[in-house]
Protein backbone atom coordinates (compact mmCIF):
# COMPACT_ATOMS: atom_id res chain seq x y z
CA UNK A 1 0.00 0.00 0.00
CA UNK A 2 1.75 3.16 -1.21
CA UNK A 3 1.33 6.63 0.26
CA UNK A 4 -0.92 7.82 -2.59
CA UNK A 5 -3.29 4.96 -1.86
CA UNK A 6 -3.24 5.78 1.86
CA UNK A 7 -4.02 9.44 1.18
CA UNK A 8 -6.88 8.44 -1.12
CA UNK A 9 -8.44 6.16 1.50
CA UNK A 10 -8.18 8.80 4.22
CA UNK A 11 -9.78 11.37 1.92
CA UNK A 12 -12.66 8.98 1.22
CA UNK A 13 -12.97 8.26 4.95
CA UNK A 14 -13.62 11.94 5.63
CA UNK A 15 -16.91 11.61 3.71
CA UNK A 16 -18.14 8.55 5.59
CA UNK A 17 -20.80 8.38 8.30
CA UNK A 18 -20.64 5.65 10.92
CA UNK A 19 -22.85 4.27 13.67
CA UNK A 20 -21.52 2.51 16.77
CA UNK A 21 -23.98 0.29 18.64
CA UNK A 22 -23.05 -1.23 21.97
CA UNK A 23 -22.28 -0.91 25.66
CA UNK A 24 -21.43 2.71 26.45
CA UNK A 25 -19.74 3.73 29.67
CA UNK A 26 -17.88 6.56 31.36
CA UNK A 27 -14.14 6.13 31.90
CA UNK A 28 -12.78 8.12 34.84
CA UNK A 29 -9.09 8.52 35.65
CA UNK A 30 -7.65 9.65 38.97
CA UNK A 31 -4.00 10.61 38.53
CA UNK A 32 -1.70 10.85 41.52
CA UNK A 33 1.57 9.90 43.17
CA UNK A 34 2.51 7.29 45.75
CA UNK A 35 5.03 8.12 48.46
CA UNK A 36 3.96 5.86 51.32
CA UNK A 37 2.05 2.74 52.34
CA UNK A 38 -1.17 3.06 54.30
CA UNK A 39 -0.91 2.36 58.06
CA UNK A 40 -4.40 0.79 57.84
CA UNK A 41 -3.52 -1.94 55.31
CA UNK A 42 -0.57 -2.95 53.08
CA UNK A 43 -1.74 -0.78 50.19
CA UNK A 44 -0.28 2.36 48.60
CA UNK A 45 -1.68 5.77 49.48
CA UNK A 46 -2.35 7.72 46.27
CA UNK A 47 -2.16 11.49 46.61
CA UNK A 48 -4.53 12.82 43.94
CA UNK A 49 -3.10 15.43 41.59
CA UNK A 50 -5.76 15.59 38.87
CA UNK A 51 -8.82 13.82 37.51
CA UNK A 52 -10.14 13.32 33.98
CA UNK A 53 -12.96 11.48 32.25
CA UNK A 54 -13.66 10.20 28.73
CA UNK A 55 -16.36 8.34 26.82
CA UNK A 56 -15.68 4.63 27.32
CA UNK A 57 -16.65 1.25 25.92
CA UNK A 58 -18.59 1.61 22.67
CA UNK A 59 -18.44 5.38 23.16
CA UNK A 60 -14.64 5.20 22.95
CA UNK A 61 -14.97 3.48 19.56
CA UNK A 62 -17.05 6.45 18.41
CA UNK A 63 -14.46 8.80 19.89
CA UNK A 64 -11.70 7.09 17.85
CA UNK A 65 -13.67 7.66 14.66
CA UNK A 66 -14.55 11.32 15.07
CA UNK A 67 -11.19 12.67 13.88
CA UNK A 68 -11.36 10.70 10.64
CA UNK A 69 -14.90 10.83 9.22
CA UNK A 70 -17.84 13.14 8.55
CA UNK A 71 -20.32 11.99 11.21
CA UNK A 72 -20.38 9.50 14.06
CA UNK A 73 -23.58 8.34 15.75
CA UNK A 74 -23.63 6.33 18.98
CA UNK A 75 -26.38 4.07 20.30
CA UNK A 76 -26.31 2.57 23.78
CA UNK A 77 -28.01 2.52 27.17
CA UNK A 78 -27.50 4.88 30.10
CA UNK A 79 -29.34 5.69 33.29
CA UNK A 80 -30.84 8.96 34.44
CA UNK A 81 -27.92 9.88 36.66
CA UNK A 82 -24.81 12.04 36.94
CA UNK A 83 -22.72 9.55 34.95
CA UNK A 84 -25.14 9.78 32.02
CA UNK A 85 -25.08 13.57 32.07
CA UNK A 86 -21.29 13.66 32.16
CA UNK A 87 -21.04 11.13 29.32
CA UNK A 88 -23.55 13.06 27.19
CA UNK A 89 -21.62 16.30 27.75
CA UNK A 90 -18.34 14.65 26.74
CA UNK A 91 -19.85 13.14 23.60
CA UNK A 92 -21.33 16.46 22.54
CA UNK A 93 -17.99 18.20 23.17
CA UNK A 94 -16.37 15.75 20.76
CA UNK A 95 -19.05 16.23 18.11
CA UNK A 96 -20.55 12.75 18.41
CA UNK A 97 -24.29 12.49 17.70
CA UNK A 98 -26.18 11.07 20.70
CA UNK A 99 -29.60 10.62 19.08
CA UNK A 100 -29.27 6.84 19.44
CA UNK A 101 -28.68 6.92 23.22
CA UNK A 102 -31.47 5.39 25.33
CA UNK A 103 -32.07 6.67 28.88
CA UNK A 104 -33.67 4.10 31.19
CA UNK A 105 -34.98 5.07 34.60
CA UNK A 106 -33.92 1.89 36.41
CA UNK A 107 -30.54 1.48 34.70
CA UNK A 108 -27.28 2.68 36.25
CA UNK A 109 -24.78 4.24 33.85
CA UNK A 110 -21.63 2.12 33.77
CA UNK A 111 -18.65 3.98 35.24
CA UNK A 112 -15.09 2.63 35.41
CA UNK A 113 -12.67 4.58 37.59
CA UNK A 114 -8.95 3.90 37.22
CA UNK A 115 -6.42 5.07 39.81
CA UNK A 116 -3.08 5.83 38.11
CA UNK A 117 0.22 6.45 39.91
CA UNK A 118 3.74 6.49 38.46
CA UNK A 119 2.26 5.76 35.02
CA UNK A 120 0.77 2.50 36.32
CA UNK A 121 -2.77 1.51 37.13
CA UNK A 122 -3.05 0.87 40.87
CA UNK A 123 -6.68 -0.27 40.96
CA UNK A 124 -9.90 -0.02 38.95
CA UNK A 125 -13.31 0.57 40.49
CA UNK A 126 -16.35 -0.54 38.44
CA UNK A 127 -19.88 0.71 39.05
CA UNK A 128 -22.43 -1.29 37.11
CA UNK A 129 -25.49 -3.46 37.57
CA UNK A 130 -26.17 -6.06 34.91
CA UNK A 131 -29.61 -7.38 34.14
CA UNK A 132 -31.87 -8.53 31.32
CA UNK A 133 -32.82 -5.76 28.91
CA UNK A 134 -36.59 -5.07 29.10
CA UNK A 135 -38.50 -5.73 25.89
CA UNK A 136 -39.61 -2.10 25.64
CA UNK A 137 -35.97 -0.94 25.73
CA UNK A 138 -35.02 -3.37 22.94
CA UNK A 139 -37.94 -2.11 20.88
CA UNK A 140 -37.04 1.54 21.44
CA UNK A 141 -33.38 0.91 20.60
CA UNK A 142 -34.31 -0.97 17.41
CA UNK A 143 -36.56 1.90 16.34
CA UNK A 144 -33.93 4.55 17.04
CA UNK A 145 -31.20 2.64 15.21
CA UNK A 146 -33.45 1.82 12.24
CA UNK A 147 -34.18 5.53 11.86
CA UNK A 148 -30.44 6.25 11.72
CA UNK A 149 -29.51 3.54 9.21
CA UNK A 150 -30.29 5.53 6.03
CA UNK A 151 -27.86 8.20 7.26
CA UNK A 152 -24.81 5.94 7.78
CA UNK A 153 -22.36 3.97 5.63
CA UNK A 154 -21.16 1.45 8.19
CA UNK A 155 -22.11 -0.02 11.57
CA UNK A 156 -19.94 -1.31 14.40
CA UNK A 157 -21.35 -3.60 17.09
CA UNK A 158 -19.21 -3.18 20.22
CA UNK A 159 -20.01 -5.84 22.83
CA UNK A 160 -18.69 -5.55 26.38
CA UNK A 161 -21.27 -8.05 27.63
CA UNK A 162 -23.10 -5.44 29.71
CA UNK A 163 -26.55 -6.30 28.36
CA UNK A 164 -27.35 -3.80 25.61
CA UNK A 165 -26.58 -6.08 22.66
CA UNK A 166 -29.20 -8.84 22.55
CA UNK A 167 -29.75 -11.36 19.77
CA UNK A 168 -33.02 -9.69 18.81
CA UNK A 169 -31.47 -6.25 18.54
CA UNK A 170 -28.43 -7.49 16.58
CA UNK A 171 -30.63 -9.50 14.20
CA UNK A 172 -33.03 -6.64 13.50
CA UNK A 173 -30.29 -4.11 12.84
CA UNK A 174 -28.10 -6.49 10.82
CA UNK A 175 -30.96 -7.61 8.57
CA UNK A 176 -31.83 -4.07 7.49
CA UNK A 177 -28.20 -2.90 7.22
CA UNK A 178 -27.07 -5.99 5.31
CA UNK A 179 -29.94 -5.69 2.85
CA UNK A 180 -28.87 -2.08 2.23
CA UNK A 181 -25.29 -3.20 1.50
CA UNK A 182 -23.69 -1.47 4.46
CA UNK A 183 -20.38 -2.53 6.01
CA UNK A 184 -21.08 -4.22 9.36
CA UNK A 185 -18.40 -5.26 11.84
CA UNK A 186 -18.56 -6.74 15.33
CA UNK A 187 -16.17 -6.68 18.29
CA UNK A 188 -17.61 -9.68 20.20
CA UNK A 189 -17.49 -10.82 23.81
CA UNK A 190 -17.36 -14.59 24.46
CA UNK A 191 -19.53 -14.09 27.55
CA UNK A 192 -22.42 -12.97 25.35
CA UNK A 193 -23.08 -15.84 22.94
CA UNK A 194 -24.51 -14.01 19.96
CA UNK A 195 -24.83 -15.09 16.35
CA UNK A 196 -23.51 -12.45 13.96
CA UNK A 197 -25.60 -13.07 10.86
CA UNK A 198 -24.95 -10.57 8.07
CA UNK A 199 -21.76 -9.16 9.59
CA UNK A 200 -18.84 -8.39 7.25
CA UNK A 201 -15.97 -8.92 9.73
CA UNK A 202 -15.75 -10.11 13.33
CA UNK A 203 -12.81 -8.87 15.44
CA UNK A 204 -11.98 -10.76 18.65
CA UNK A 205 -8.64 -10.63 20.40
CA UNK A 206 -6.61 -13.81 20.80
CA UNK A 207 -8.07 -14.95 24.13
CA UNK A 208 -11.61 -14.17 22.95
CA UNK A 209 -11.05 -16.10 19.71
CA UNK A 210 -9.87 -19.22 21.56
CA UNK A 211 -12.80 -18.97 23.99
CA UNK A 212 -15.31 -18.58 21.14
CA UNK A 213 -13.81 -21.62 19.39
CA UNK A 214 -13.95 -23.69 22.60
CA UNK A 215 -10.17 -24.24 22.58
CA UNK A 216 -7.51 -23.75 25.24
CA UNK A 217 -4.72 -21.32 24.42
CA UNK A 218 -1.35 -22.83 25.30
CA UNK A 219 0.53 -19.64 24.43
CA UNK A 220 1.42 -17.58 21.40
CA UNK A 221 4.16 -18.55 18.96
CA UNK A 222 6.64 -15.91 17.82
CA UNK A 223 5.44 -16.27 14.22
CA UNK A 224 1.62 -16.18 14.00
CA UNK A 225 1.60 -17.74 10.52
CA UNK A 226 3.31 -20.80 12.05
CA UNK A 227 1.07 -20.84 15.14
CA UNK A 228 -0.95 -23.97 14.36
CA UNK A 229 -3.48 -23.61 17.23
CA UNK A 230 -4.17 -20.00 16.20
CA UNK A 231 -4.55 -20.92 12.53
CA UNK A 232 -6.93 -23.72 13.48
CA UNK A 233 -9.01 -21.39 15.66
CA UNK A 234 -9.26 -18.91 12.79
CA UNK A 235 -10.64 -21.54 10.43
CA UNK A 236 -13.03 -22.86 13.09
CA UNK A 237 -14.46 -19.39 13.69
CA UNK A 238 -14.82 -18.63 9.98
CA UNK A 239 -17.05 -21.68 9.66
CA UNK A 240 -18.78 -21.37 13.03
CA UNK A 241 -19.65 -17.68 12.79
CA UNK A 242 -20.49 -17.64 9.10
CA UNK A 243 -18.82 -14.26 8.53
CA UNK A 244 -16.85 -13.63 5.34
CA UNK A 245 -13.80 -12.51 7.32
CA UNK A 246 -12.24 -12.57 10.77
CA UNK A 247 -9.61 -10.22 12.25
CA UNK A 248 -7.85 -11.44 15.41
CA UNK A 249 -5.79 -8.89 17.33
CA UNK A 250 -2.65 -10.38 18.89
CA UNK A 251 -1.22 -7.68 21.17
CA UNK A 252 2.55 -7.49 20.72
CA UNK A 253 2.27 -9.82 17.69
CA UNK A 254 0.02 -7.46 15.70
CA UNK A 255 -3.05 -8.87 13.91
CA UNK A 256 -3.98 -11.81 11.73
CA UNK A 257 -6.71 -11.71 9.09
CA UNK A 258 -8.70 -14.71 7.90
CA UNK A 259 -11.04 -14.66 4.94
CA UNK A 260 -12.53 -17.30 2.70
CA UNK A 261 -10.80 -16.15 -0.48
CA UNK A 262 -7.17 -15.83 0.68
CA UNK A 263 -4.54 -17.42 2.93
CA UNK A 264 -4.20 -15.97 6.46
CA UNK A 265 -2.58 -12.53 6.40
CA UNK A 266 -0.38 -11.34 9.29
CA UNK A 267 0.56 -7.74 9.99
CA UNK A 268 3.16 -7.36 12.78
CA UNK A 269 2.79 -4.78 15.53
CA UNK A 270 3.68 -1.19 14.64
CA UNK A 271 3.94 -0.02 18.27
CA UNK A 272 7.22 1.72 19.13
CA UNK A 273 6.51 1.83 22.87
CA UNK A 274 3.69 0.36 24.95
CA UNK A 275 2.43 2.37 27.93
CA UNK A 276 -1.25 1.38 28.12
CA UNK A 277 -3.26 -1.16 26.12
CA UNK A 278 -6.68 -0.02 27.43
CA UNK A 279 -8.82 1.00 24.48
CA UNK A 280 -6.48 -0.43 21.82
CA UNK A 281 -9.16 -2.87 20.66
CA UNK A 282 -11.60 0.04 20.29
CA UNK A 283 -9.13 1.81 18.01
CA UNK A 284 -8.59 -1.36 15.99
CA UNK A 285 -12.26 -2.00 15.18
CA UNK A 286 -12.92 1.71 14.57
CA UNK A 287 -10.20 2.25 11.96
CA UNK A 288 -10.67 -1.17 10.36
CA UNK A 289 -14.37 -0.51 9.77
CA UNK A 290 -13.81 3.04 8.58
CA UNK A 291 -11.16 1.89 6.11
CA UNK A 292 -13.50 -0.78 4.70
CA UNK A 293 -16.28 1.78 4.28
CA UNK A 294 -13.82 4.05 2.44
CA UNK A 295 -13.09 1.31 -0.11
CA UNK A 296 -10.03 -0.39 1.39
CA UNK A 297 -9.43 -4.09 0.85
CA UNK A 298 -9.46 -6.32 3.93
CA UNK A 299 -5.65 -6.38 4.01
CA UNK A 300 -5.38 -2.60 3.61
CA UNK A 301 -7.93 -2.10 6.39
CA UNK A 302 -5.94 -4.43 8.65
CA UNK A 303 -2.73 -2.48 8.01
CA UNK A 304 -4.38 0.87 8.75
CA UNK A 305 -6.03 -0.54 11.88
CA UNK A 306 -2.76 -2.03 13.07
CA UNK A 307 -0.86 1.24 12.67
CA UNK A 308 -3.62 3.12 14.53
CA UNK A 309 -3.50 0.66 17.43
CA UNK A 310 0.29 0.97 17.54
CA UNK A 311 -0.05 4.71 18.11
CA UNK A 312 -2.62 4.55 20.94
CA UNK A 313 -0.79 1.94 23.02
CA UNK A 314 2.05 4.46 23.29
CA UNK A 315 -0.25 6.80 25.24
CA UNK A 316 -1.60 6.63 28.78
CA UNK A 317 -5.33 6.35 29.43
CA UNK A 318 -8.19 5.66 27.05
CA UNK A 319 -6.41 7.31 24.15
CA UNK A 320 -7.27 8.20 20.56
CA UNK A 321 -5.11 9.37 17.67
CA UNK A 322 -5.08 12.07 15.03
CA UNK A 323 -4.90 11.84 11.24
CA UNK A 324 -1.37 13.25 11.36
CA UNK A 325 -0.24 10.61 13.90
CA UNK A 326 -1.66 7.81 11.76
CA UNK A 327 -0.03 9.22 8.64
CA UNK A 328 3.30 9.56 10.43
CA UNK A 329 3.17 5.90 11.47
CA UNK A 330 2.25 4.75 7.96
CA UNK A 331 4.95 6.94 6.41
CA UNK A 332 7.63 5.45 8.69
CA UNK A 333 6.70 2.07 7.25
CA UNK A 334 7.51 3.39 3.77
CA UNK A 335 10.68 5.29 4.68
Amino acid sequence: MNLDRIQHLLEQARKRRLLVVGDVMLDEFVWGKVSRISPEAPVPVVEVQRESSYPGGAANVARNLREFCATVHISGLVGQDAGAKRLADLLREEGIATDGIIEAEHFETIVKTRIIARQQQVVRVDREKKGALPAEVVELAAERISALLPEVDAIIFEDYNKGFLTQELVDRVSAVASAAGKVITADPNPGNRLEWRGVTTIKPNRSEAFAMAGRSDTGAADEPLKDEPLLEVGQILLEKLGAPSLLITLGEHGMILFDRASPPYHTPTRAREVFDVSGAGDTAIALFTLALSAGATLQEAAEISNHASGVVVGKLGTATLTVDELLASLEKDHA
